[in-house]
């Protein structure tokens, strides 16, 4: 055990290498290596954690649950994945991403191993909510990764082509599972991608790396001479639990901004997922494989709004995420008002619709997660995007039962007015960070007014 926890530890930096081409070879094969390796394992991680949303229909009809059982066990999955963000966040600041992702990828396929094994109500609740806490583990590691290993000049679009994994993940799923479920069952398509990810998680721990001095190399800003300003070209040192959290999180007001408007953009995102299908069978007559086809449209929407996102606010915004999150849920409302303003059967109209909301919508939920790692502290990225995530992951709950409620007792005019309501709202907190500069930025201009 306490061989582990040494192994959990950041790890120690090496003496710097000197020779300036070695450090550029080893810089350019490291980066590859760590983008890759976290690329993949994100994947992952969702393979596991929407592995019970496809299962749903066959487990239904074998065991005899109703969908407020399901959905009860839905729900306990987001809170739980919630409140594991905020707390593998101020871990993750103080941890090995090597272990504590690979290690937590290894759960998450353990729990769906055992929740694939049992039939009882109340295991499903226990190891489910267990699957949501692993699943915590998964994000801190590589905002803690994509802050040391890409300098801010550079980070948005490293971080966009990062967060494409989201949807790769998200479109593979549904292929994966169902082949399981079709061929053996729904038991094995919970115990196959728990297999699958436990081989996945071992390569983590072999693949990837802590910071760029872990192996010897210098800070990414010093070997990308990317500093945020002259005067802060320091040596970097640990902070301490209590200065990440208090210091640089939670009194940090843009940080509550952030989040506030994360809830609403994560409540959209996880509504369109979940509720669209029954919206264009119920309200439109598409059949359901027709409505599955347009709601595909979606993920491939978020990998366009991910790449465009990152792009436009380092190459037009010079790295300030403050624009490009306000603009993107200004679209954001447009665009839903125009998906639902559009009547009948029209599946090029309501695809194009949809992809357009995935692109705006995806854009922020990206962006955000940046925003908040760069307005705290270097080393409270994985604290900061956290706590902010756990925000969010309340907005994805409030899109499941409380918002299945407005819409069974509004109709989709309820449904839709809500969402469009979030947009608004996320739009007008966002809009007073258009100009904030990054916590190093503030540090500097603080630093000359002395």
């Amino acid at each position: 055990m306490v061989g582990l926890i040494d192994r959990l530890k950041p790890a120690p930096a090496l003496p710097e290498i000197t020779d300036q081409e070695t450090v550029k070879k080893q810089y350019a094969h490291w980066r590859f290596r760590v983008f890759y390796s976290m690329y993949f394992g994100y994947a992952l991680y969702y393979l596991t954690r929407k592995s019970f949303t496809f299962a749903m229909p066959s487990l239904m009809q074998d065991l005899g649950y109703d969908k407020g059982q399901l959905g009860l066990l839905a729900s306990i999955l987001a809170l739980a994945y919630g409140l594991s963000k905020f707390f593998s966040g101020m871990l993750g600041d103080k941890t090995n991403p090597r272990y504590f992702m690979g290690l937590g990828l290894i759960a998450t396929g353990v729990c769906n191993i055992i929740f694939g094994l049992s039939s009882s109500l109340y295991v499903f609740a226990l190891f489910w909510g267990l699957n949501g806490w692993f699943q915590g583990c998964g994000w801190p590691p590589c905002a803690r990764l994509l802050t040391h290993w890409y300098s801010r000049s550079e980070r948005g679009r490293w971080w966009s082509l990062w967060n494409t994994s989201h949807n790769v993940g998200g479109a593979v799923i549904p292929l994966f599972t169902a082949y399981c479920a079709q061929l053996y069952g729904w038991r094995a398509s919970m115990i196959v991608p728990g297999v699958f990810v436990i081989l996945g998680g071992l390569l983590l721990i072999n693949r990837l790396c802590d910071t760029p001095q872990s192996v010897g190399l210098p800070p990414i800003e010093k070997f990308r001479d990317d500093y945020p300003a002259e005067a802060l070209r320091e040596p970097e040192r640990e902070l301490s639990a209590k200065e990440i959290l208090f210091g640089h999180v939670l009194s940090n007001p843009f940080i509550w901004v952030l989040g506030i408007s994360y809830f609403f953009v994560y409540l959209i995102r996880q509504a369109v997922n979940d509720w669209t299908v029954l919206y264009l069978v119920e309200a439109k007559g598409y059949t359901q494989l027709g409505a599955g086809g347009v709601v595909f449209w979606f993920e491939m929407g978020g990998i366009v709004g991910s790449l465009l996102a990152g792009w436009a606010s380092d190459r037009i915004f010079s790295a300030n995420r403050g624009p490009v999150n306000a603009l993107f849920c200004l679209f954001t409302i447009f665009a839903l008002y125009a998906f639902w303003s559009v009547s009948g059967n029209a599946p090029l109209i309501d695809s194009s619709l949809i992809f357009l909301i995935g692109v705006f919508i995806f854009g922020p939920q990206m962006l955000i997660g940046i925003a908040a790692a760069e307005l705290a502290h270097k080393k409270a990225a994985a604290t900061a995007t956290g706590f902010i995530g756990w925000i969010a992951y309340l907005g994805a709950a409030t899109a499941g039962y409380p918002l299945g409620r407005i819409t069974q007792d509004f109709g989709w005019e309820g449904f839709f007015i809500t969402l469009t309501g979030c947009a608004v709202i996320s739009t007008l907190l966002l809009m007073p960070l258009w100009g904030v500069r990054s916590a190093e930025q503030r540090a500097f201009a603080k630093q000359r007014s002395l």
